[in-house]
């Protein structure tokens, strides 16, 4: 992989480098796909490393190249639930001091964010999770400060990756190398990432109209 690469080439152009890296490392490449949903899932300050496009773009990979969609799978979904052990025992281990204002990436209105985001949803909120970018990362990390169990958080992180794993890796195998889509790959990666990072534009778009409905009944009681 160039030096000099940059990384949101890297995610727009990933099936081109994932073949790059194929031809230079060949069999490799499974420990390093490994590595990189590894470091994503498992250290929250890595939210920017591709996932959801990663997965598709190897498993398209897979198909037409000779990698083992089996072994990919599995591999990763390793990968992702080891990633979230980890990353919930950090949590864990940091407490809630971590979101004090000491650490400028974790802010507190974050914790409760998410925390409400748990009490919402429950479990369920570790595998919805498995398919939003940044939050990925951060709701292990914030389970673990929490009060969630980890026999109750590790059933939900493995289904979560099972799901994530199998569907993303399993459609770029089955779609990636469809005529239209391999030529227009790029445009179907920022489809993907669009499609993903919806969801907290949604909710940042319902926060701010709470805010602002809360301040207009505020100024008009005044």
């Amino acid at each position: 992989m160039p030096d000099d690469l940059n990384l949101v080439d890297f995610i727009l152009h990933i099936d081109v480098h994932l073949e790059e890296i194929l031809k230079t490392h060949g069999t490799l490449i499974y420990w390093i796909v490994f590595a990189i949903v590894f470091v994503e899932t498992g250290l929250v300050i890595m939210p920017f490393l591709p996932g959801d496009s990663l997965l598709f773009a190897i498993g398209a990979l897979a198909a037409k190249s000779g990698l083992s969609v089996p072994v990919l799978m599995l591999g990763l979904f390793i990968a992702a639930v080891l990633g979230d052990f980890v990353n919930y025992h950090i949590g864990k281990w940091l407490g809630p001091p971590a979101f004090s204002g000491k650490y400028r990436f974790l802010r507190k209105g974050h914790l409760e964010k998410t925390q409400a985001f748990f009490a919402k949803h429950g479990g369920k909120a570790i595998i919805y999770a498995r398919f939003v970018p940044i939050v990925r990362t951060f709701a292990p990390f914030v389970a673990g400060v929490g009060s969630m169990s980890y026999p109750r958080f590790l059933a939900f992180n493995v289904i979560g990756a099972l799901l994530w794993v199998v569907g993303f890796v399993g459609a770029g195998a089955l779609f990636g190398n469809i005529p239209f889509v391999k030529d227009n790959f790029s445009k179907v990666i920022l489809g993907i990432i669009v499609l993903s990072v919806m969801p907290i534009v949604y909710e940042w778009w319902k926060a701010r109209r709470t805010d602002a409905r809360t301040k207009g009944e505020g100024f008009t009681k005044d």
